[in-house]
């Protein structure tokens, strides 16, 4: 391969994970608890950066290649067969995804979603350090039982 061709190839990978992750807000995104909760948010996550998203909103953050997905204003979940299971304080249900999982917090408006690829697992090794930050989000009568 001649050297300009690896040289072109190198340099589109390399701007591949540039590239912001696609990710629209959620309806309840314009929530102000959203942009409260966004400054809060880490820089790193599970030892990956923050990138850019496609949605100028504060409602939404990803981190890392594949991207773990934060997304503020979510439809909270109702009762449900699914694992809930509670991280620091914080009521978490559980869907599993084809590449990873879904956690979405219960019992909390507005309601937040991480999307954790299986890339990073065990993906609830990601909930600590986001469940410090939906703490600031009082808690409603419904809880993990």
């Amino acid at each position: 391969m001649p050297a300009a061709v690896a040289a072109a190839l190198v340099y589109g990978l390399l701007a591949l994970g540039d590239r912001p992750v696609d990710v629209a807000a959620p309806a309840g995104g314009s929530d102000p608890t959203c942009a409260r909760l966004a400054d809060r948010l880490p820089a790193t996550l599970r030892g990956q950066a923050r990138r850019a998203t496609t949605s100028a909103s504060p409602a939404v953050a990803a981190w890392g290649d594949p991207a773990i997905v934060w997304r503020c204003g979510v439809t909270p979940p109702g009762p449900t067969a699914n694992e809930c299971t509670q991280v620091n304080g914080v009521d978490w249900v559980r869907e599993p995804l084809t590449d990873g999982n879904s956690f979405t917090t219960y019992g909390r408006e507005p309601a937040v979603q991480l999307l954790v690829p299986r890339a990073y697992a065990p993906e609830p090794l990601t909930l600590p350090a986001l469940s410090a930050v939906v703490a600031a989000v009082p808690q409603g009568d419904r809880r993990c039982t």
